[in-house]
C-alpha cells in the first residue's frame, strides 16, 4: 500500500530522502537491533544531519511506521472516496484485505517479530491504531445514514481498525478478516445506520 507518488522536483527530492531515511533505519535495525540503533546512527548512515530525520519522522518509532500516514488516509478514502451507491462496510472490508495482504507478506515477517518484541513498538502501534480509528470515526461520522452520536462512529471504527490485529493472529488471516466484518456490518445495522450508501447524483 503506496503513497500516490508527490507531483514537483521539491516534493519528489523530499519524498525520496523520507524514503532513504526509512530504508536505511529499517535496514539498521533488522541488522542490529531496534534497541541498539540511534536516531545518530540512523542520520549517519544515511548521509543525511540528525536534524532532516527528524524533520521527516517524529520519533525513533516512526521510523518503523513509515506508511502510518498513508494508511490513515486510506482508511477513510475508503469511506469518503468509493463509488456513487457503493456500501460502506465492504469499501472499509477491501481495504483491510490489501492491509492484510500487504503486512503479512513474507518479506514483512521480520519487521512484525521486531514490532513483537519491542515494548517500545507495540505500544507506537497501540496509539498509531487509536488515531486511525479517530480519523475513520469522522469520515463514518459525515456519512448519510451515520449512526447517532459521537460513540457510536468510534466504538465502529475502533472494530474496523482493530481488525488488523486480530487477522495478523489468526490461522488464516484472510478469513478473519470476513468474519470481523460480518459483526462489524451487524453492529452498524444495529446502531441504527442500515448499510449506507454514497447518494447517486
Amino acid at each position: 500500500m503506496s503513497e500516490q507518488p508527490p507531483s514537483g522536483r521539491r516534493e519528489r527530492k523530499k519524498a525520496a530522502t523520507r524514503q532513504k531515511i526509512a530504508d536505511t533505519a529499517l535496514r539498521l535495525f533488522l541488522e542490529r537491533g531496534y534497541d541498539a540503533v540511534g536516531i545518530r546512527d540512523v542520520a549517519a548512515e544515511a548521509d543525511v544531519a540528525v536534524t532532516t530525520v527528524f524533520s521527516h519522522f517524529a520519533a525513533k518509532e516512526a521510523l518503523v511506521f513509515e506508511r502510518d500516514a498513508d494508511v490513515e488516509r486510506r482508511l477513510a478514502r475508503a469511506v469518503t472516496d468509493r463509488a456513487p451507491g457503493a456500501p460502506l462496510v465492504p469499501a472499509l472490508r477491501q481495504e483491510m484485505h490489501a492491509l492484510v495482504r500487504h503486512c503479512l507478506a513474507d518479506e514483512a515477517a521480520p519487521v512484525w517479530r521486531m514490532i513483537d518484541a519491542s515494548p517500545a513498538l507495540r505500544e507506537y502501534e497501540g496509539s498509531m491504531r487509536l488515531r486511525h480509528a479517530e480519523t475513520l470515526a469522522a469520515a463514518l461520522a459525515a456519512e448519510p445514514g451515520a449512526p447517532r452520536g459521537a460513540t457510536a462512529c468510534r466504538a465502529l471504527a475502533r472494530f474496523v481498525v482493530d481488525a488488523f490485529a486480530l487477522a495478523r493472529e489468526a490461522d488464516d488471516p484472510e478469513t478473519a478478516v470476513d468474519d470481523i466484518f460480518r459483526m462489524v456490518e451487524a453492529a452498524w445495522e444495529a446502531a441504527g445506520a442500515g448499510v449506507p450508501v454514497r447518494p447517486v447524483t
